[in-house]
């Protein structure tokens, strides 16, 4: 009977693709160094109460295959132990009970505070290593690192918007497409620019805090206006669902009916931003005389369960092995990250935000080439569309308005528009 202390595994917040392939990797790379392996069901649900009956040994041949499939074969949730110091004590004398004396956490933001701040309790009696998962993309890892699922996400997102714009042209309609992204528009963003969507919407584009919704409206309502001045009615908008987070709540109804997670994080499933987008661009365009039927697609369960793609196969193996090798080589409160195709371990603490003191949030950056490259391409009202004398009379009269009333209406839109790209070129 192997005597050594377990290797347990836990997975916390929400579905990617790829964790079962991270568990998978994990865990074989463990049994090969003569460390046995369990699974903690349900994320921290149970031990941060103390219960132990919840866990599902890991052997070789039970997680020989998983790594094809999505979801996660040990469950996951968003409980949170971090809010009750009882919780954490719970959690780790749960541990010590199973045995257990290295943890890998497979997560998100929330989850990676929950690790770092379990380690930090722990002081010692566990070593504890993060795995970042999120199709948000959203982990403070440098610009050119995904989070593992991202890919998958992105890439099945991709394939539905493709045959929402076939739709959308086949029946003269427009989409309104939420897409997952609680803080960052990497997801929306993503999607929009490979599949060629008309346009995408994201919170970072926006420089004030709060956003007006009227202002979103607007920049929707100018897309299909300017769209059918081309003699198309159709088109799909990607947006993200973050912007709800820049709009005032009475908006949405008042603060008291917004539902939040153990975390504190608005529970944007809840809300139903493409539906009221929907009906407030309809009504801005009934005031301008255009009827357009327009239909609203959220997306996002769809895609946190979807088998990984061999990016994100390949990905997340080399990141359960690097957990369990750092583990097993006294490794401890460290993120598991590959850069440049090298293993990185980052240290909890810098992890932290000094400001939030929670996990840091890596936005979309909007100052970049790749930001300004996909704004070029997104039909929306543009600088050069008031400096073209016969554009902007086009674009005026289909909005059924004289162009002084169009520009003193809707100029507004243009002033957050990037610069134009320039390339210099040393000969």
């Amino acid at each position: 009977m192997n005597q050594q202390p377990h290797l347990a595994i836990l997975v916390g917040g929400g579905p990617a693709p790829g964790i079962n392939s991270v568990i998978a990797s994990a865990t074989i790379r463990a049994i090969l160094e003569g460390v046995e392996v369990i699974g903690i069901r349900d994320g921290f649900e149970w031990i941060m109460k103390g219960e132990t009956a919840h866990v599902t040994p890991l052997t070789s041949d039970e997680v020989s295959r998983i790594h094809y499939r999505g979801g996660s074969h040990i469950g996951i949730s968003r409980a949170n132990p971090t809010k009750d110091p009882k919780h954490l004590e719970n959690a780790i004398e749960s541990l010590l009970r199973l045995k257990v004396s290295r943890l890998i956490t497979i997560g998100g933001d929330d989850t990676a505070y929950s690790a770092m701040r379990l380690e930090e309790t722990a002081a010692g009696r566990l070593q504890i290593v993060h795995v970042p998962k999120t199709i948000d993309n959203d982990l403070d890892l440098p610009a050119y690192v995904d989070t593992f699922g991202f890919q998958t996400a992105r890439h099945y997102g991709v394939e539905i918007v493709k045959n929402l714009m076939v739709d959308a042209k086949t029946t003269s309609r427009w989409y309104f497409v939420i897409a997952m992204g609680r803080t960052a528009g990497h997801l929306a963003l993503g999607i929009g620019k490979a599949a060629g969507a008309t346009l995408t919407l994201i919170r970072e584009e926006f420089q004030t805090r709060q956003i007006r919704l009227e202002t979103i409206v607007d920049t929707l309502v100018c897309a299909i206006v300017k769209r059918l001045s081309e003699g198309r009615r159709d088109g799909v908008a990607v947006i993200a669902e973050g912007l709800v987070l820049g709009l005032d709540p009475e908006v949405l109804g008042g603060t008291s009916k917004i539902e939040r997670d153990a975390h504190g994080n608005v529970r944007l499933a809840e809300i139903d931003i493409g539906d009221l987008l929907k009906t407030a661009v309809r009504a801005r365009l009934s005031e301008l005389g255009i009827d357009m039927t327009i239909a609203s697609k959220d997306i996002g369960y769809e895609l946190r369960c979807a088998d990984p793609i061999p990016f994100d196969l390949e990905y997340t193996r080399d990141l359960g092995y690097c957990a369990t090798k750092y583990l097993l080589s006294g490794g401890n409160a460290a993120m598991i990250s590959m850069q440049a195709g090298n293993f990185v371990p980052v240290p909890f603490r810098d992890l932290i935000d000094p400001v939030t003191g929670r996990a840091k949030i890596r936005m979309v950056d909007v100052s970049s080439t790749r930001y300004a490259i996909a704004r070029r391409y997104m039909i929306r009202l543009r600088r050069d569309d008031f400096e073209e004398p016969l554009r902007l009379s086009r674009i005026a009269e289909t909005a059924g308005m004289s162009v002084d009333a169009f520009r003193k209406e809707f100029e507004y839109l243009i002033d957050s528009e990037l610069p134009p790209i320039v390339f210099r070129v040393d000969v």
